[in-house]
């Protein structure tokens, strides 16, 4: 029998393709969280909050309560995980409340509530409640792959962005050697310089401040070419995990589908397998339908046989009634 906290956590975390229920709430809080987004940017507008700063102050509190109750509910639920560590009542729930995802979720809710005992800058509340968008994370397995391939490839990442610091710095002090005597008011200090050697090797070169000496429009030259590689490291190193990730999680749903389909045919057990292995490795319909085709092309091909009636298949003729299933 489900219990009314289990049910609240397959509600809040871990919503099914047939949980109708679940997929309204999902689509109701993403709609909230995506008005909360629009309402700080047209807050911003002075004419906008002189005439509805009223009716934005409600929409934040009536918001503010649902992420509340929201943010309560996940706590209170979080033992239904299934996994050891949140299954006691009160660590478990602790280290729940230590994950980025309930991290993000208190960080959005806090500032509000000190709003009402402390003195906060409007702009920097503002600023914080921006970070709603961060919690549509949630809601698409694409942005949860990517934070994913981020965690795995943050060593790689973390050193090429050490060595695109250490380069940044060394043209900024060589670019001051050159430059300083001639533009003391541009290069005319090292944290001068950084903004130079930042906006060149980012390739994006405002203009602002440029060598003119000989040597510092060499050096120059040299430090734009370099810094295309440096620059889209990266970028690529991100690039490159991403595919991996999308292939090997592609790759993982075809081993479940190759296992299911060894008897030649899909039972009710293995469809709700197939939507299990769809939703934890975040493959959407269309992907998960492509993958299965696939697989089901490449056993028809296999076949020589039908292995329940030992009937001869030809590789172009369609599978047996029982392996359409």
């Amino acid at each position: 029998m489900t219990t009314f906290r289990r049910r609240t956590y397959e509600v809040l975390e871990a919503a099914k393709e047939d949980d109708s229920l679940s997929r309204v709430v999902d689509c109701f809080l993403i709609t909230i969280i995506t008005l909360n987004v629009l309402a700080v940017i047209l807050e911003s507008m002075k004419t906008l909050h002189a005439a509805y700063a009223e009716q934005f102050l409600v929409f934040e509190m009536v918001s503010v309560a649902i992420f509340t109750v929201e943010y309560g509910l996940r706590v209170w639920s979080c033992v239904e995980h299934g996994s050891s560590q949140y299954a006691h009542p009160l660590w478990g729930r602790l280290r729940y409340m230590r994950t980025p995802m309930a991290g993000l979720d208190l960080l959005v809710l806090l500032p509000v509530y000190l709003a009402f005992f402390v003195n906060i800058d409007l702009r920097f509340l503002r600023v914080l409640r921006l970070l709603r968008i961060f919690r549509l994370t949630r809601y698409a397995s694409s942005m949860r792959l990517l934070v994913d391939v981020v965690k795995q490839e943050s060593a790689n990442i973390g050193a090429a962005l050490f060595i695109l610091m250490m380069a940044v710095v060394f043209s900024a002090s060589v670019i001051y050697l050159v430059e300083a005597e001639a533009q003391p008011e541009s290069f005319g200090s090292i944290p001068d310089s950084l903004w130079w050697a930042i906006v060149t090797m980012t390739t994006i070169g405002y203009g602002d401040a440029y060598p003119i000496t000989p040597w510092g429009k060499v050096f120059g030259s040299i430090i734009g070419i370099i810094a295309v590689g440096l620059v889209a490291l990266p970028t690529g190193l991100l690039a490159s995990g991403f595919a991996q990730a999308l292939q090997y999680r592609r790759q993982e749903f075809e081993d479940v589908i190759e296992q299911i389909l060894a008897d030649g045919k899909i039972t009710e057990d293995d469809h709700s397998i197939l939507h299990e292995a769809r939703d934890r490795l975040g493959l959407t319909d269309r992907e998960a339908a492509g993958v299965l085709n696939a697989a089901r092309q490449r056993l028809k091909h296999m076949i020589t046989h039908c292995p329940h009636c030992g009937e001869a298949i030809e590789p172009d003729d369609p599978l047996p009634p029982r392996l359409q299933k």
